[in-house]
């Protein structure tokens, strides 16, 4: 299929209705034209700021609003987030992903980020941020600061939106987006897979994605990660091949991007992740924690790249996602 396609929602169903090894193999073959299909690039993801977000995520264990045993922890000293991002980076790592549990910064915290941006960067490692909503300017003085990456996830569909949050808009996520990128500052957005949306709702949440302005550099598709106490604590597991099947047409609608095997992988078995590496993900987190839930530690992820034949990516740059 041409990469030229304008995305529909139609267009996206019909890729996910197709025969499971026709859309691995369209998928492999769009991979294979943009990317080494053995190489992976490594991230890291480290909470600066912990708990008591006033947003209402139904899947987030930071929220204010419900009772998940997560500890309010304040906004972490400089040296302490620099000494974590040099034992990312001799674990491997080329990214160091710093996430905070807030509605959006205020300038004083931006104060103190824009002088972990800066650590982050001198220390060589690629840098992006998840600090929420952003006001005006907020955007440029975080790329003055260094920033290459800024995460902030669609999470799922407009129409199902409302479902899953109802403390800021779809609209309000776009409108960050925006301004991130007029910034210059490339675009990491995906969203959460298995929070009781249907496959309608990915095919929308792709289209939303490949049919911004500029596609983000990179797209982490993650798989709920169901903790007690939130509203999606019951939710039902999503069948793991509808997962490989959105990695799959996540990398087929946009082919240039990085598509991020994200949170969840603890949940996953080695086969199912080795079918998302070959429907096209290309991208992963490391490390024992992913903000406040588990991750496949260090030497699991080492060995199952040595069992599949993958290296780790050096670092790119944001043009190369």
């Amino acid at each position: 299929m041409s990469e030229a396609v304008t995305w529909t929602r139609d267009k996206a169903l019909a890729l996910f209705s197709l025969p499971f090894n026709d859309l691995i193999f369209q998928a492999q073959a769009v991979h294979r034209r943009h990317f080494d299909p053995n190489r992976v690039q490594v991230s890291t993801l480290l909470s600066i700021k912990t708990g008591g977000c006033p947003e209402n995520c139904a899947y987030c264990p930071q929220s204010a609003h419900f009772d998940t045993g997560v500890e309010n922890e304040r906004l972490m000293p400089l040296e302490e987030v620099l000494d974590a991002a040099r034992a990312a980076k001799a674990a491997g790592a080329t990214r160091f992903c710093m996430g905070a549990a807030w509605r959006g910064p205020n300038d004083r915290d931006l104060d103190a980020v824009e002088a972990m941006i800066a650590g982050v960067g001198e220390i060589g490692l690629e840098t992006c941020a998840t600090l929420g909503l952003l006001e005006a300017g907020q955007a440029e003085r975080l790329r003055a600061a260094g920033l290459d990456f800024y995460n902030h996830n669609i999470d799922t569909s407009e129409a199902y939106y409302g479902e899953i949050i109802t403390t800021r808009s779809f609209a309000d996520r776009l409108d960050t987006l925006a301004k991130v990128r007029e910034a210059g500052i490339a675009v990491c957005c995906g969203g959460i897979l298995g929070m009781g949306e249907t496959r309608k709702d990915r095919a929308d949440m792709l289209v939303a994605l490949a049919t911004l302005p500029e596609p983000p550099e990179s797209v982490p598709i993650n798989r709920l990660v169901a903790v007690a106490g939130t509203p999606l604590a019951n939710a039902p597991e999503l069948d793991p091949l509808e997962f490989v099947r959105t990695i799959a047409v996540a990398r087929i609608m946009m082919p240039r991007s990085m598509v991020r095997l994200s949170a969840g992988r603890l949940e996953m078995d080695d086969a199912t992740q080795a079918l998302c590496f070959l429907a096209g993900a290309n991208s992963i987190f490391h490390g024992e924690r992913l903000l406040t839930t588990p991750n496949p530690a260090v030497p699991e992820d080492r060995g199952l790249f040595d069992r599949l034949g993958i290296e780790p990516m050096e670092a790119a740059g944001p043009a190369g996602g």
